[in-house]
């Protein structure tokens, strides 16, 4: 997401504070970011502050005449491509379900056409309270994005739902709802991301080092272009994205369960996780003892799963493979290609730098029947809606 007009507007919550991170976040990825606050607000975090990091004035005063005419409210509303709201009190979506404009923030999201999301953040009996519960649904009514709020230790003292979602899990939310591609609208997208674990006994597995972040990025690029995603995502450290389902696995037999019991509903099937092919042929129900000498485990093999949903894939579903190699990528990706019935198959090597596990980048190629495309090295998230691009957006 870049090259977007965010508007923020923060209220007087002491989650205030982790604004700054989002605000900062959003500017480095190259968006127009304009932040409004509440008098309230300013008891928490200076404007100075947010002016720094927004690199625009910060809009405080609806009265004020220093304004230039571009963030007028009545202009700034018809600029902006998403504004959000957080934290956002209680007092605050009491004053957008009822339409109260009485400050500059009311007055400028009363006034917004654009997507709009707020972020409630607030003691647990307040969130909770009936009347809360009812002006947080009219704003779902009217078409405004809510943001459930986290559960944990509140600064009252109090333990519970109310804690704001971390400025990566709003941000997150942002691009769910910036994007105005939708070319996936109404169609189904399965993904799955991330290692499986093949147990050996109650301590020890064997896995990979796939850190999930290829997968997600793909989840993500889909539900921005505005599928219905599920995510089939073995464990990672990875937070789940905002507006999926995910469906946690261990095993490659759980992944195989979770992805064939839904194949045939989908539209597109993203097989980007790192699936063991083997797996041990027993698991011992006690920690197996180390002893002298050599120790061996036999192995079996796993289900192939991109096999068998090429052996049964639909007129119109599209099937796309990964392929990691360490030597022979076009040759032995090909091979895939031709072997799973496959419509893609994105092949990359770990040989090359910045390509491979646990990093932020990928540099991948994608073959089909009518050839191959390279992509350059880039960000997995750029890496991911170019695969979507070539491979769907072109298909739809």
């Amino acid at each position: 997401m870049k090259d977007k007009c965010i508007v923020v507007g923060i209220t007087g919550g002491i989650a205030a504070f982790k604004i700054c991170s989002l605000v900062s976040s959003l500017k480095k990825k190259g968006n127009e970011v304009h932040v409004l606050m509440t008098k309230e607000a300013q008891e928490f975090i200076t404007p100075l502050t947010l002016q720094t990091l927004s690199g625009t004035r910060v809009i405080t005063d609806m009265f004020s005449v220093d304004y230039e005419p571009d963030v007028h409210h009545i202009s700034l509303a018809k600029k902006a491509d998403v504004f959000v709201i957080a934290p956002a009190t209680a007092n605050i979506i009491a004053k957008i379900a009822h339409g109260i404009a009485d400050d500059m923030l009311t007055s400028t999201f009363l006034a917004c056409q654009a997507e709009k999301l707020i972020v409630p953040a607030m003691n647990t009996g307040m969130l909770e309270n009936p009347v809360t519960q009812d002006n947080i649904e009219a704003c779902r009514r009217y078409g405004i994005h809510v943001l459930d709020s986290a559960s944990g230790y509140l600064a009252c003292g109090d333990t519970g739902k109310g804690r704001m979602p971390e400025p990566s899990v709003i941000q997150d939310a942002i691009e769910a709802i910036a994007s105005k591609d939708r070319y996936l609208t109404g169609k189904k997208v399965l993904v799955t991301a991330g290692p499986t674990q093949e147990a050996l006994d109650p301590v020890r597995y064997i896995t990979n080092h796939s850190s999930g972040k290829m997968g997600y990025e793909l989840a993500r690029a889909a539900r921005n272009a505005g599928a219905e995603v599920t995510l089939v995502a073995g464990k990672t450290a990875l937070a789940d994205p905002v507006g999926i389902e995910v469906v946690p696995i261990v095993s490659a037999a759980d992944l195989a369960e979770a992805v064939l019991g839904r194949s045939e509903s989908q539209d597109v099937i993203i097989m980007a996780a790192a699936v063991a092919d083997y797996t041990p042929v027993t698991v011992v129900d006690q920690k197996i003892k180390k002893s002298e000498g050599e120790f061996s485990v036999p192995l079996k093999r796993t289900t192939d799963v991109l096999k068998a949903l090429g052996e049964r894939k639909k007129t119109g579903q599209i099937l796309i493979g990964f392929a990691m190699e360490t030597q022979n990528l076009i040759e032995n990706a090909g091979k895939k290609l031709a072997s799973k019935n496959a419509d893609y198959i994105v092949a990359n090597s770990i040989a090359d730098a910045g390509a491979g596990f646990g990093v932020d980048t990928n540099k991948v190629t994608i073959l089909s029947k009518d050839g191959e495309k390279s992509l350059g090295l880039l960000s997995k998230e750029e890496t991911a809606e170019k695969i979507l691009e070539f491979c769907v957006k072109k298909e739809s």
